[in-house]
């Protein structure tokens, strides 16, 4: 009989515990959730989607998750998922010469537009013109230094009703990847590239996964999203020398970035934020870095680390 009651008492201790430790990560959540919610009030005008997701635990945080947003340039995900993908397939090679031209076609009418150097932040693949490019250097480029250039010759290559109907396969229905970058007839006529914060999320969630890309792909496009240059949103909310996986994009008071963090004694974590009607590029990069560094103080730091001061809430 006291052995019985000892097991009886074991289980319901460790019940207790469960249960405690349960209502303690949910206090965390919520604490997580209307911190940032919080912290997006301090920008008048300011409209945020926020998406994260904890590998470790399954815990999520949605914040105007839904929400349609101009895509700018984190359309580029889907974009090398499908070439990625193409390349699995072998309808593509990575090391396969690709003819770089500056001459694209509007989906309006089908007349021509080419790029301007002058506002693409990858200004030196505008000297390759004329030259053959191998795929992987354009997936390196559009990625690590946001080439539109190189975007718009990788979109022509797989086509855009590819990587749309890829990225809606892979869970992520409400985004739109209709056409490439700087197509002014179709923004005029609000033909645009559109995304979620929960579908950039659950494209991330696949990347890391790997199960949307052979393993050598999935690895590649990881690596590739590690390079990326412009890491003054979610990287500056982070510990120095925290890796991160990310893709930002930027058009007139718009600003993001998605991001696959990966802290060094924990599984990774899915964090996207995406904002607009913010003028001030400088005040929504602290916006999206002071919510970064939130997700990072009270849902998953390490023991011995702290954020970057210029990222504080």
């Amino acid at each position: 009989m006291r052995q019985k009651f000892t097991v009886m008492l074991i289980t319901v201790v460790a019940a207790c515990s469960v249960a405690e430790s349960a209502a303690a990560q949910s206090g965390r959540l919520r604490a997580l959730h209307d911190s940032i919610v919080s912290r997006i009030a301090k920008v008048p005008g300011a409209e945020v989607a926020v998406s994260f997701r904890d590998l470790a635990t399954g815990d999520s945080i949605d914040i105007a998750a839904d929400v349609d947003f101009h895509a700018a340039s984190t359309m580029k995900v889907p974009v090398m998922i499908e070439v990625l993908r193409a390349v699995d397939s072998r309808r593509l090679s990575l090391d396969q010469p690709i003819l770089l031209i500056n001459g694209f076609h509007s989906i309006v009418d089908g007349s021509s537009y080419a790029l301007d150097a002058g506002v693409d932040s990858d200004s030196s693949m505008y000297g390759r013109i004329g030259q053959r490019v191998p795929v992987r250097e354009l997936l390196e480029r559009m990625i690590v230094r946001s080439s539109n250039l190189a975007t718009n010759a990788l979109v022509e290559l797989v086509g855009a009703e590819q990587a749309n109907a890829t990225a809606h396969a892979l869970g992520a229905s409400h985004i739109r990847v209709l056409r490439g970058v700087e197509d002014g007839k179709a923004f005029e006529a609000g033909r645009n590239n559109t995304t979620t914060s929960s579908d950039l999320a659950v494209l991330l969630q696949h990347v890391e996964r790997g199960d949307a890309l052979s393993p050598p792909s999935a690895q590649l496009m990881k690596d590739i999203l590690l390079r990326q240059e412009f890491n003054d949103e979610i990287p500056a909310g982070l510990p120095p020398g925290t890796r991160v996986a990310h893709k930002t994009g930027s058009i007139t008071a718009t600003l993001h970035d998605a991001a696959i963090v990966y802290p060094t004694t924990r599984p990774p974590y899915i964090l996207v934020v995406l904002t607009r009607k913010i003028p001030d590029e400088s005040v929504a990069r602290q916006l999206i870095a002071s919510i970064s560094r939130l997700v990072w103080m009270l849902a998953v730091r390490e023991d011995g680390q702290v954020a970057r001061g210029s990222a504080s809430p």
